[in-house]
């Protein structure tokens, strides 16, 4: 069958992507769909733990409150931000936690995870690398026009890495 400019074989797939902030006091969270060109919001969150709880609590708390939004949300791809420290190691390592028991879940639901530095992010979002943190805020709030700037600020940075995602091509299971 020929098609001509105007004719395609069917609906242009939905990719639903879930971008991801981690952390151990909070874990910010934002899902996208985007077909084509367009990407739309669909939702953002945030997962928070208490200080004062055990830190395997806390632990827990994050993977099975991240379960309840993938199951909710059923997305099929997942963007999270890769693992950064500038001076403190030691705060690196809560992180790296939450970072562990997200990828745990997302690999129990089957979804294919990629990992984007935060320079890449900021390059997908506003065009430049080196961007302020409220700029990449402020273009995610454009790019998906929504009335004002996602808050809490973890499910702002959690959209624009499913933004960044929704820039990429997924070609298989990592």
């Amino acid at each position: 069958m020929k098609l001509n400019k105007t004719e395609h074989a069917g609906p242009v797939p939905v990719r639903r992507i879930i971008g991801i902030d981690p952390g151990l006091a909070s874990t910010g969270w934002g899902i996208v769909d985007t077909a084509s060109n367009k990407i739309t919001y669909v939702a953002h969150g945030c997962i928070e733990t208490k200080a004062d709880c055990p830190r395997a609590e806390r632990l827990f708390l994050i993977y099975t409150e991240i379960r309840k939004v993938l199951r909710g949300y059923a997305p099929r791809e997942a963007a999270i931000e890769t693992l950064y420290f500038a001076k403190n190691v030691t705060s690196a390592i809560p992180v790296a936690e939450a970072r562990g028991v997200l990828s745990a879940a997302m690999a129990e639901a089957g979804i294919v995870v990629r990992e984007f530095t935060p320079l890449a992010i900021k390059q997908a979002v506003v065009g430049r690398g080196r961007a302020e943190k409220v700029q990449v805020q402020e273009m995610v709030r454009l790019i998906l026009g929504l009335p004002e700037i996602p808050k809490p600020d973890h499910a702002a940075d959690a959209l624009g890495a499913a933004v960044c995602a929704s820039h990429t091509l997924t070609l298989s299971k990592q």
